[in-house]
């Protein structure tokens, strides 16, 4: 973050950063309510593009899979490269420590061993005790960073400082993709709405509102505190170019950890589109639409409302063996073997590419482009658009179903206020009826709003992507 703040000086680059923090909030938002068509705790990619695009359907989860598998492979490459210094910072006399210390081999094999375990857990709430351990990670790099910029040490390494000033157009955009990846997460945004306890549009609004604003601020802290320590010489790895001392070698480690235990988050949706991209069987539009047709599963009824009480009327109004036999596995979900084979399968093959390949920089760099703009900006624009056009079976299902939730509330307090369509010449009916219609015309008015708006992430996204691509061909690789 401080080198892209360099590049683009400290009045662009937080406006950057800020803005790839809304559009990408925007992204996990769209997932929240495409989540709504879908029966709760079966959201995914793979279930999002079966009823809008099926037949595209294997390369969105493709293109998901490979670049998960592609930023874990980076983590394993960036604990080899870190770890050798580590030891070197903890050991005095480097004659003292046996040599295979100082091979990156060895760590990666090293870590694999700790990070196998997590890598085989179902659900990602049970790595919440190894999240804590990262975010504690962070938040020890946050104030290094802090306390050096504080402390004023690196003056003399300290180079020109730009307000507004930025290094020109290519620099900007060839950093940019660097942002973007920062608030990657898509890829398990849906994994949380089918874990999270009843996900109103509270609550979930309230989850990306809090991570993406609590990202953006450590994003522009750090950036502004370690550009304002080292000015236009900062580089990349700001950590490396701290003086050698404990607390820089401290931080190093606590980068290892950090992407150590961030190793399975990638696991975990990879391997769920893995799993989608092996069911995959091509599909006519006929059968989709069959299937569309005969979709009546009552179980949906739970994700359309934003309380307890929806759920609990249409269980009375739709009775159904499904409710009574939630515990049995899906017919979908992956069986035990099935599981444990995708899981060894991704961690074998991470493993030799990162024992194998000692730098992806320039590989990341196009994962950044297209994976990070795809999974943030792309698919959720698109899907969002899809399913929630008006003559879409999806929207008008949800859209009945709203309705006569929202009118059988209406009558059902007036009736406990004490009123009757037949009290003052019917004006109580007349005043529900006004009042209904006017909050179904604001909700059309704002799903249109949020159609359009979709389509424009979609779009942005494509032309993020493009230019980035050519950035990285044309300029990047050709210096």
């Amino acid at each position: 973050m401080p080198h892209a703040m360099a590049n683009m000086g400290i009045t662009l680059g937080t406006f950057v950063i800020c803005w790839a923090g809304l559009t990408s909030g925007f992204g996990l938002y769209l997932q929240t309510r495409c989540a709504r068509y879908l029966d709760r705790g079966r959201s995914s990619f793979f279930a999002l593009s079966q009823i809008t695009y099926p037949n595209a359907a294997v390369v969105f989860d493709a293109a998901i899979a490979i670049k998960c598998f592609g930023v874990g492979v980076s983590y394993l490459i960036i604990i080899g490269d870190l770890m050798p210094g580590v030891v070197k910072g903890f050991v005095a006399d480097s004659g003292d420590a046996a040599a295979y210390l100082f091979e990156r081999r060895f760590w990666v094999t090293a870590f694999m061993l700790v990070v196998i375990p997590l890598s085989f857990l179902r659900r990602l709430d049970s790595l919440k005790y190894t999240s804590v351990l990262a975010l504690t990670a962070i938040a020890y790099l946050i104030v290094l960073v802090v306390y050096h910029f504080a402390a004023g040490d690196t003056l003399a390494e300290k180079g020109e400082v730009n307000l507004i000033k930025w290094q020109g157009i290519i620099p900007t955009l060839a950093n940019f993709p660097v942002i973007v990846f920062a608030y990657t997460c898509h890829q398990n945004m849906f994994s949380i709405l089918n874990e999270i306890k009843n996900p109103t549009h509270v609550r979930t609004t309230s989850v990306i509102v809090a991570s993406i604003g609590t990202a953006a601020s450590v994003y522009v802290l750090v950036a502004i505190t370690g550009y304002l320590s080292y000015g236009n010489n900062v580089i990349g790895n700001i950590v490396a170019q701290y003086a050698p001392s404990v607390a820089a070698t401290i931080a190093r480690l606590a980068i290892v950890i950090m992407v150590g235990l961030s190793y399975p988050l990638q696991v975990h949706p990879c391997r769920a589109s893995l799993d989608a991209v092996s069911r995959w069987r091509p599909q006519s539009s006929r059968s989709s639409s069959d299937r569309t047709t005969n979709d009546t599963s009552p179980s949906r009824a739970s994700l359309l409302g934003g309380n307890g009480a929806t759920t609990t009327t249409n269980t009375k109004l739709h009775p159904s063996p499904s409710f009574s036999s939630s515990n049995r596995p899906r017919p979908d979900e992956m069986s035990e073997l099935r599981f444990a084979c995708l899981t060894t399968l991704i961690i074998i093959f991470s493993y030799l590419v990162a024992m194998t390949v000692s730098s992806l920089d320039k590989v990341l760099a196009y994962v950044g482009s297209t994976g990070s703009t795809s999974i943030s900006f792309i698919l959720p624009g698109l899907f969002y658009y899809k399913i929630s056009a008006p003559d879409s079976p999806h929207a008008q299902r949800l859209l009945k179903d709203e309705d006569d939730e929202g009118y059988d509330s209406a009558d059902g307090g007036a009736e406990e206020a004490g009123s009757s369509p037949t009290e003052e010449g019917g004006s109580g009916l007349l005043w529900r009826r006004d009042s209904w219609t006017q909050k179904v015309k604001g909700r059309q008015w704002r799903q249109a709003l949020l159609r359009r708006l979709s389509l424009a992430l979609a779009g942005y996204g494509v032309v993020v992507m493009v230019v980035c691509l050519v950035i990285n061909t044309f300029f990047i690789v050709a210096h």
